[in-house]
């Protein structure tokens, strides 16, 4: 067995550990890039160490350190009573003001999962408030996520450009972005259709003899426990209570007011999106900015926020990509890209490279997934005869449609939401869920941007 498939093979296993054990993915793969490059490949420390992706730890840093401010300063409580007052007592815009808005925090530059944890908890509140499933809502909302994920600010976004760049098409940032969003906007219109409509059916038929048994189990798989836990760490700091709340029943929304820190804070993301668009500068160095000047006018949100960061997903990501680049530096996704090209089909490729990220990323983090396979879709991309915006922006969607997978960090942070008594069937419903958009969509991105070439 060549060092190689052995150095994939500890990748894989990483993976798996991470996914049904609560040690850190990460942390695995960051010890063993040590442990394989030194001990196996004979690299000196110093060049693994020089694999760390010091430009990705700024930016996962400076989105998270800066969302938990606007989540502790009351700013999404702002916006989420705005939405309620705007919608007022037309349901249907619920849905969609709940999509918008997490897709706003994630384009502005917001960590994925940071914007479900930050939306979540006031979206399902708002869904029992105006009898709306919280199971829908919770799909919405990660697919709102997803939608604006492939901003140029967002991590996600970030990786999704280098490939961009690396295939000769940075001029298509843009159109990452605006392809992502529709395609996940669609997504999210059809997912809260058919789950409302199924729970309709399943309200209409349940008997008063059978009454909600189905939920009353709060015992599930233990995978994707680290998580889980990461997720209801996370929203128990900003959930207002719910349990007092009757299903369906209207009731006024509770004023919040306009302070002067949550204006200051719209202003900050505003000036966010000024700084990392329009002068350039880098997302990480632009959210620290913006967090340093909220921290000045007001000190006392500093602690909370840093201890509210996601440092087990930091990890998780920066230990993945660190092992990734140990392994490209040993020459490892050379031969894996050999073997891809061997397919002579660099179209059948961009359809396999689609599925194998959509499964990895169900049970993994959609960010360490994408710098896995960022080097091995260089190559199918800057195929003349395929449209590199094509194949990226098929990889992107397949890597990140899966994120409500209760295993991912995402689902879990639904998973943590709901109420104890319909954790099994939030559980069953994310994971066919997940399992059906691994089975559709790869395809389905593939026909339209690689096969139909749009772009």
């Amino acid at each position: 067995m060549s060092l190689s498939l052995i150095a994939f093979f500890i990748l894989v296993a990483a993976f798996a550990v991470g996914s049904f054990t609560r040690i850190n993915a990460g942390l695995i793969a960051l010890v063993a890039a040590f442990g394989v490059g030194t001990l196996l490949v004979g690299m000196p420390v110093k060049d693994v160490i020089g694999q760390f992706p010091a430009g990705l730890f700024f930016i996962l840093v400076g989105a998270t350190l800066l969302f938990g401010i606007v989540r502790i300063t009351g700013t999404i409580d702002l916006l989420a009573y705005w939405a309620e007052r705007l919608a007022g007592d037309r349901k249907a815009l619920v849905p969609i003001l709940m999509f918008l808005l997490t897709a706003a925090l994630a384009s502005a530059g917001a960590f994925t999962p940071a914007a479900v944890a930050i939306v979540a908890p006031v979206a399902l509140a708002l869904g029992v408030r105006f009898g709306i499933s919280t199971l829908a809502m919770g799909l919405v909302i990660v697919q709102g996520a997803n939608a604006g994920a492939f901003s140029p600010v967002n991590p996600f976004g970030v990786l999704a450009n280098v490939m961009l760049d690396d295939a000769g098409a940075s001029d298509d940032s843009l159109k990452l972005y605006i392809y992502c969003f529709i395609f996940n906007a669609v997504l999210a219109f059809l997912a809260y259709v058919l789950v409302q409509w199924f729970m309709k059916r399943r309200a209409a038929a349940k008997t008063p003899e059978t009454g909600n048994n189905d939920g009353g189990d709060s015992a599930y798989p233990a995978a994707g426990t680290q998580a889980g836990q990461q997720g209801s760490s996370l929203l128990t700091k900003s959930a207002p209570a719910q349990a007092a709340i009757e299903p369906g029943v209207r009731q006024a929304p509770e004023k919040v007011e306009a302070t002067p820190i949550r204006i200051l804070t719209l202003i900050g993301l505003g000036g966010l999106l000024v700084l990392t668009t329009v002068l350039g500068i880098d997302v990480g160095v632009a959210s620290l900015v913006v967090a340093l000047v909220l921290v000045c006018v007001k000190p006392g949100i500093q602690k909370p926020a840093v201890e509210g960061m996601p440092w087990s997903a930091i990890i998780l990501v920066t230990g993945i990509v660190t092992y990734v680049g140990m392994l490209e530096e040993m020459g490892a996704l050379k031969e894996l890209e050999a073997g891809i090209a061997g397919l002579g089909d660099s179209s059948l490729a961009a359809l396999i490279a689609s599925y194998v990220v959509a499964v990895v990323s169900a049970f993994a983090s959609t960010t360490g997934t994408l710098g896995v396979v960022s080097p091995i879709i260089n190559p199918i991309a800057m195929d003349p005869a395929l449209s590199p915006i094509g194949v990226v922006t098929a990889i992107a969607i397949s890597s990140s449609v899966v994120d409500v997978s209760p295993m991912s960090t995402s689902g879990a942070l639904l998973m943590a939401s709901a109420q104890p008594k319909d954790e099994r069937v939030f559980f069953r419903a994310l994971l066919v869920w997940a399992i059906v958009m691994i089975g559709i969509v790869p395809m389905l991105a593939w026909l339209i941007f690689v096969q139909l070439g749009l772009g």
